[in-house]
């Protein structure tokens, strides 16, 4: 195998690779050395911005196999036949923590799938839980500054993600998730990872229901508890990463099953809740899984820079066939999620190869930083122009979005819409067993423990609050492990006697 020159940037081999050019044995560096500027300029440069979200996360390719026919449901090429494959890239992160931080510290982890599909890039960007913290996206920003550094400190703060949760009573199906040991999964392949949102399919005729993304791991759920997460920061702070790499390295690939539910348009309209609220879930009993394919990740990155942390992800990327919903929060997402790589990447990253489409893209942007491919060559870069052949498909026309309401204002999102607390509590009664909710209280009574300031008290009766309203169990092992004890007017306000019925009827106890 013939060996490779080393080179300068521009090309030129070079030589003095160990030694600055100099006046002397001793003397001054010379202006002319050329590689020594190009490489200390290159290395200066070499860190792009951190995501300010879902900063530090591993990556890898794979394959997409449809195993169920769902065409009933969407004409997206990628589900047109049981045995297509497609090619895919995943990416699973840390919601908060920066690049350098622990793999095993409580937070959600991002789910971010790319599929390479002939019409196009569809993007699939959830977390490895179906709710989120908010309803509506003005408030995301301000929940994520909660889940970094105080401005003052520079350390994380107890006190300020509490006073989110307990001012922001919509946060705590989330919360309560977070808190229980799956906030603390084991690694990335024994996780599951949804699609969170409620997005639409389009059949072939163009009925249009709404969906949910499932994907299910096959490893089988594992988590840590909170002392073993702990344990495992002083051991390896690249634990998941290092997982992920080494089964696939073994061979052992890593499977999902990807499941849906659907819902019509008058099952929409006659939900209990609002489904299209990203911090409800729809019941299983009410709208089974339905089984769609399965995903094998297989490939770990040559290069983690080139393909994982320059990744973008949006999930504006849909494919004919694939469409929005009303979701307040992923609306915001539409717009931010590009936004965010145009600033990281600049704003041709959709040719940066792990973001391109493998298949033609023919459009009439040019231009622009790191412009990498042929910018169009000599074509027109104006439409329309007599020139070229590129047409629009009407095949590829969307469906119309028929909407309730032709006033356009700002509504607040949890009018006739504030039951917070049902979910939450079927969540901890039915869905954990006794050791779940025992490491999840622990887990709670530890986190605040945490709140500080003049405000401490404050903020600890407001959550506390939530926690009754949602199960009085809950609350009261929370309340007696942060050594609360409940006087009559909190008791009053809870209404703990009642057995559960303000969770019925939560509008006219919305307030402590």
């Amino acid at each position: 195998m013939e060996k490779k020159k080393l080179t300068t940037a521009s090309g030129r081999p070079y030589y003095e690779f160990d030694n600055s050019m100099t006046i002397g044995n001793r003397g001054p560096i010379l202006l002319q050395d050329y590689f020594l500027h190009e490489d200390m300029a290159h290395f200066n440069r070499e860190r792009i911005p951190e995501r300010v979200v879902h900063a530090k996360g591993a990556g890898a390719f794979g394959t997409f196999t449809v195993t169920h026919d769902i065409t009933q449901y969407t004409k997206a090429k990628i589900f047109s036949k049981i045995g297509k494959q497609t090619k895919m890239f995943a990416r699973f992160s840390r919601v908060a923590g920066e690049r350098g931080s622990a793999d095993s510290e409580r937070d959600p982890r991002g789910f971010a799938l790319k599929f390479y599909t002939e019409d196009g890039n569809w993007d699939l960007v959830g977390n490895n839980t179906p709710v989120f913290f908010i309803k509506d996206p003005k408030k995301f920003s301000h929940f994520i500054h909660t889940q970094k550094r105080d401005p003052k400190t520079n350390c994380k703060s107890p006190t300020m993600v509490w006073d989110f949760f307990s001012l922001n009573p919509e946060s705590l199906h989330q919360v309560i998730i977070l808190m229980s040991d799956r906030g603390t999964p084991f690694s990335y392949r024994h996780m599951d990872g949804f699609g969170s949102h409620t997005f639409s399919l389009f059949n072939n005729n163009n009925d249009r229901v709404w969906v949910k993304f499932h994907f299910k791991t096959m490893q089988g759920i594992k988590n840590f508890t909170g002392k073993e997460a702990d344990e495992m920061k002083a051991i390896d702070l690249d634990q998941a990463q290092r997982d992920l790499v080494e089964a696939i390295d073994k061979k052992d690939f890593p499977k999902w099953a990807l499941k849906i539910q659907v819902m019509t348009d008058d099952q929409a309209k006659n939900f209990r809740w609002n489904p299209f609220d990203l911090t409800k879930v729809w019941f299983h009993k009410d709208f089974p899984l339905i089984d769609v394919g399965i995903m094998e990740l297989n490939e770990i990155p040559e290069n983690y820079f080139r393909d994982v942390e320059q990744s973008a992800f949006a999930p504006a990327n849909v494919v004919d066939g694939i469409g929005y919903s009303p979701d307040r929060v992923l609306q915001g997402r539409l717009l931010s999620y590009p936004d965010a790589h145009r600033y990281r990447l600049g704003v041709n990253y959709e040719q940066i190869p792990v973001n391109k489409c493998p298949y033609t893209v023919a459009n009439y942007q040019r231009d622009g930083f790191m412009q990498a491919g042929d910018n169009g060559g000599a074509n027109p870069n104006y439409r329309p122009n007599s020139f070229d052949d590129i047409v629009a498909d009407e095949n590829y026309k969307e469906t119309a979005l028929q909407l309730d309401s032709n006033i356009a204002g700002w509504f607040d999102r949890n009018e006739n819409d504030n039951d917070h607390f049902t979910q939450p509590g079927i969540l901890y009664r039915d869905a954990m067993n006794d050791q779940d909710r025992k490491n999840l209280i622990s887990n709670i009574v530890s986190s605040m423990s945490g709140i500080c300031g003049e405000k401490k008290d404050g903020i600890i009766n407001q959550q506390l609050c939530h926690f009754f309203r949602a199960d009085s169990q809950l609350g009261m092992a929370v309340a007696k492990g942060l050594g609360v004890t409940l006087d009559d007017k909190i008791k009053a306000s809870i209404n703990l006697e009642t057995d559960h019925s303000f969770i019925k009827n939560p509008t006219a106890k919305d307030k402590t």
